[in-house]
């Protein structure tokens, strides 16, 4: 009998298979005591497979590429955190065997992150992945992981660790299903990446029995269990059209009357280039450079290499926009020789514009090579300050940029509510607004945007979110100023027009989401978009918002 459940739709597509379950967890090893004489050896044990898993971490980034590739990269460092390996090293000469000590030091880790309710919770998944690799091969026993079938199967899983996520193969893997997670989770991301329809934050769906067929419509979040025939021949119907609508879909990003919207894509670096590219992307709304910063966490990369790694970008987009997000450090991207150690909460601490402007010198060197990166080249570049909150921040980032003798357009990020509440003052400093969707929900439902538990607060259909949104494009225009998204809400086909109705005039997302933007955006005027935000913020929460701003476009 078809049974439908619902949960958080990341990845477009529609997925229709036999269920495969994702491998059992690591069990807790034995609290076994060895003897003082024990101790040295066990602690090369540890260590020695600490340093393999995070050989294969990084080994299994350079396999995936792109945005990929660094998020494994970042798991490589979490496994041989020194302060992590000085607490397994202890408890090891206290009597633990290699595997109880890492057990323990990292247990002791993730109860610290998950109980803290801040940013960093986010990463538990992460932590926990880690541990079980380690252990896993301390203890001499298959890691557990994506099943192995001949067959295509629909993934299901508690949650997928980034090295899952990123070495699956969509030949094999038709999508994927999670009880827990977040839209803006790691998995979530990569997932867009690979193209692979995926729902994460569904609770129950491991309950569903392995072989169990299952349609998942990653555009609306919707399972179906056992799906009638009647049922699978309308999905895949609604999946064909979606398909021919990206075929003849190409160009710059417009409304059917005209009105344009630059589609612009998200990047991590070199590696995602050619992804954008082949999507058609008019430019790049939002290039991550932290994961350059990544690559050593104990100093910043010299000049010379910044300066090879932006041009490698800049150049890919001849006459296009690159708009640069200088050093977002802190939260979840700890750098040893920038952020503090010893913060309670990093997420409303010392982080992004802030960490840069206590240390002029990393964000002087980062502007300096962004302007000898682009001399000589066509490229619109534009810079952008990650976490401003108010005009003053806006001015010491405009004025860092104009003491590095940058001739760029410098912008701000709306990521904390104060800037959208006061983004025409933070206006009169810098040219253009740049909206970070996850972080601005995050901050402003004091919801963790790695929590299943809260996300249905970390939904970008929020109305809340949504006037934040409308408040910070107002500002822009009575400015005559830009205010672009590159938030994970652009990679929605049917709320980018709410957002084009709300008066943003680009939007940056994952590249393979692109086509589907431009295919939707193509198909409504303006003044569709514009009613269809309207009604979208006249509601109380974000499904009656998507639901009215169906209405509206589909004129019921």
């Amino acid at each position: 009998m078809e049974t439908t459940l619902r949960g958080v739709g990341v990845s477009h597509g529609v997925a229709i298979g036999e269920v495969r379950h994702m491998g059992t967890a690591v069990l807790e090893p034995p609290a076994k005591q060895i003897t003082a004489d024990e101790a040295e050896r066990e602690q090369g044990r540890a260590r020695k497979a600490v340093s393999a898993v995070a050989a294969d971490l990084i080994a299994r980034g350079q396999l995936a590429g792109g945005e990929a590739q660094h998020v494994l990269e970042a798991q490589a460092m979490i496994a041989e955190d020194p302060e992590l390996m000085a607490d397994v090293d202890r408890r090891i000469a206290v009597g633990s065997t290699a595997e109880r000590g890492v057990y323990d030091a990292f247990a002791a880790y993730r109860d610290l992150l998950a109980g803290a309710g801040e940013y960093m919770a986010g990463r538990v998944a992460d932590l926990d992945d880690v541990r079980n690799r380690i252990v896993a091969r301390l203890l001499g026993v298959p890691m557990p992981g994506v099943p192995d079938s001949d067959e295509p199967y629909v993934l299901i899983a508690r949650d997928l660790a980034p090295a899952d996520t990123a070495l699956l193969d969509p030949t094999l893997v038709l999508g994927f299903v999670t009880e827990e997670g977040g839209p803006t989770s790691h998995s979530a991301i990569l997932a867009r990446a690979l193209g692979v329809p995926a729902i994460v934050a569904l609770p129950g769906a491991g309950e569903i029995a392995e072989g169990t067929v299952i349609a998942v419509d990653g555009s609306t979040g919707d399972l179906f269990v056992e799906p009638t025939a009647e049922k699978r021949a309308e999905l895949e119907a609604a999946a064909a059209e979606r398909k021919a609508a990206l075929a003849a879909s190409s160009g710059p990003g417009a409304t059917s009357d005209g009105h344009k919207v630059p589609l612009l894509a998200n990047v991590g670096g070199p590696a995602d280039v050619p992804a954008a590219v082949e999507a058609g992307a008019e430019g790049v709304g939002l290039f991550r450079t932290e994961f350059l910063f990544l690559d050593d966490s104990k100093k910043a990369p010299s000049e010379d290499k910044q300066i090879e790694s932006y041009r490698k970008v800049l150049e890919a987009f001849p006459e296009g926009r690159v708009v640069v997000r200088v050093l977002d450090a802190g939260a979840d991207k700890p750098l040893d020789f920038l952020t503090p150690a010893d913060e309670p909460n990093p997420a409303l601490g010392v982080r992004g514009l802030r960490s840069l402007l206590d240390h002029p010198d990393v964000l002087r060197t980062q502007l300096t090579a962004l302007a000898k990166a682009a001399e000589g080249l066509p490229v619109y570049l534009e810079v952008m300050a990650p976490m401003v909150a108010d005009r003053i921040d806006a001015k010491a980032f405009a004025d860092a940029c104009r003491e590095a003798g940058l001739k760029a357009k410098f912008g701000a990020m709306v990521e904390i509510p104060s800037a959208a509440l006061r983004a025409r003052s933070i206006l009169q400093e810098v040219e253009f607004l740049s909206l970070g969707t996850n972080d601005l929900a995050q901050y402003a439902f004091a919801a963790d945007r790695q929590v299943g538990a809260v996300s249905r607060l970390q939904d970008p259909w929020q109305p809340a979110l949504l006037d934040l949104i409308a408040m910070s494009a107002e500002a822009a225009r009575a400015e005559g100023k830009s205010c672009g998204v590159c938030g994970e809400a652009a990679s929605d086909p049917l709320l980018a027009c709410v957002l084009t109705g709300l008066g943003v005039t680009s939007l940056s997302m994952g590249a393979a989401s692109i086509p589907y933007v431009r295919a939707t955006l193509a198909k409504y005027t303006l003044a569709q978009c514009e009613r269809a935000a309207a009604a979208a913020r006249a509601a109380d929460s974000a499904e009656e918002a998507r639901v009215a701003a169906q209405a509206v476009l589909s004129g019921e």
